[in-house]
């Protein structure tokens, strides 16, 4: 009977790990084009420029990987298929594949576009954990063309580190007594949750593989990591008691950046990124109906310097305008004029749900927020229906790459999960 092989204690987590997932929904749509060929997903298709976003594995067999300069990929393999991204295409397969996921236990916990936990502990009526988690694959495949790896395990930690094991289209069971066996070798980094600064670190106090971080001194950890020592030592042994959180949780950020193709120096021009930025942050945040309290600019110089200054609006907001605003005072504050820019962005935190915040307005404001929330409202409404650019200020119009995070078919990142909410995964 399947109830035999679920534990009288404790859980049965599943990770889903979607296997190169932006080449592999090219490759199901265009299988004619792209099926067993060497392909990348990368954002200057045109210019040869940029970096590689993601390769099939045909590629990767060919020494392409992922974060690799375009240029540098073509001549380890210069039959090499590059891809524009097309995130609407990638979002769809995401509702999809979850939706699937979602027929065999409503505790599901989507990590990204193409990854998630699920709870099966309750799951019993489906069949033995092996069993549901080959049906899923087996639906995934048939009914998406996609291939994917399944990790089966009593906690989310295990789960993760057994789909990577056998890739792609692997199913891997990691029961907690095998950690030693199979974990304790690999170098710290190696452990999901771990970093490479952390392991850094760990590797200055002579603790270089997951078996040394597993026996470690409590008291040097603690030292060392404050309460995070204990934390490492517990993952390093296999133990992990987060559960899969099934609720969709408002966003604690929304955040957009953009790499610049040239060193921008000039004001107007990082002005124009800015508001851009702000722009579609600001339509984000209106969509999830929440307002931030505190805005965050990110920049970059040429040499991969990145610093980030945020700031507490006295009133929390969901407009462009309060956005760019903030994001234009912090540049100027924070960052010498004429000193070369690479990369921009904005980052909204301190969210608040807009129906239970209630926001102290001057007299002026008072007066005037109903007039501008109806028009802020009647534009959105406008943009929902002919596109991002069917209303544009004059000051949001250029050829620079800010202007193209108003494309969400061709901009976009795996972490951003906005189409699980926008969309109900209940609906076709």
């Amino acid at each position: 009977m399947s109830t035999e092989a679920y534990p009288i204690k404790g859980r049965v987590i599943l990770h889903i790990d979607m296997n190169a997932f932006y080449c592999s929904v090219h490759e199901a749509v265009e299988p004619g084009v792209y099926k067993g060929k060497a392909t990348a997903v990368a954002g200057s298709v045109e210019l040869r420029k940029g970096i590689i976003v993601t390769c099939s594995y045909v590629a990767r067999a060919k020494g392409v990987k992922t974060g690799m300069l375009v240029g540098q990929a073509l001549k380890s393999c210069p039959e090499l298929i590059l891809i524009r991204p097309d995130f609407d295409l990638y979002r769809d397969f995401s509702r999809r594949f979850m939706k699937i996921a979602y027929d065999y236990s409503p505790l599901i916990e989507a990590m990204s576009i193409d990854e998630c936990f699920m709870d099966i502990t309750g799951s019993k009526q489906f069949g033995t954990p092996i069993e549901i988690a080959e049906m899923l694959q087996s639906r995934i495949r048939n009914e998406l063309l996609l291939p994917c790896s399944i990790g089966i395990a009593p906690n989310k930690l295990l789960a993760k580190m057994a789909s990577d094991m056998k890739k792609p289209n692997g199913i891997t069971i990691l029961r907690k007594r095998e950690v030693p066996l199979l974990l304790w070798e690999r170098p710290c980094n190696q452990l999901y949750g771990i970093g490479n600064k952390t392991a850094d670190k760990l590797k200055k106090l002579n603790i270089q593989t997951l078996g040394q971080l597993a026996k470690a001194d409590d008291a040097l950890l603690a030292e060392q990591f404050g309460i995070m020592g204990a934390v490492l030592k517990r993952s390093a042994n296999g133990e992990d008691s987060s559960e899969v959180n099934s609720e969709r949780e408002q966003s604690k950020s929304i955040g957009h950046t953009t790499t610049l193709p040239t060193n921008f120096t000039d004001r107007n021009d990082i002005y124009r990124v800015f508001l851009n930025l702000a722009d579609q942050v600001g339509r984000r945040i209106r969509k999830q109906q929440l307002l931030s309290q505190t805005i965050q600019i990110t920049i970059r110089d040429p040499d991969m310097r990145t610093i980030t200054r945020a700031a507490k609006l006295p009133v929390p907001t969901e407009t462009r305008e309060d956005i760019f605003k903030m994001a234009c005072k912090l540049y100027e504050e924070h960052w010498e004029q004429g000193k070369p820019v690479r990369l921009l962005g904005i980052t909204l935190q301190n969210l608040l749900n807009k129906e239970e915040t209630a926001v102290q307005m001057d007299l002026f404001d008072y007066q005037q927020r109903p007039v501008k929330d109806k028009l802020m409202r009647t534009i959105d409404a406008l943009r929902d229906k002919f596109g991002e650019s069917a209303i544009l200020t004059a000051g949001m119009l250029s050829d620079d790459p800010s202007a193209m995070i108003r494309n969400h078919k061709s901009r976009g990142t795996s972490l951003q999960m906005d189409h699980l909410r926008d969309r109900p995964l209940e609906e076709d």
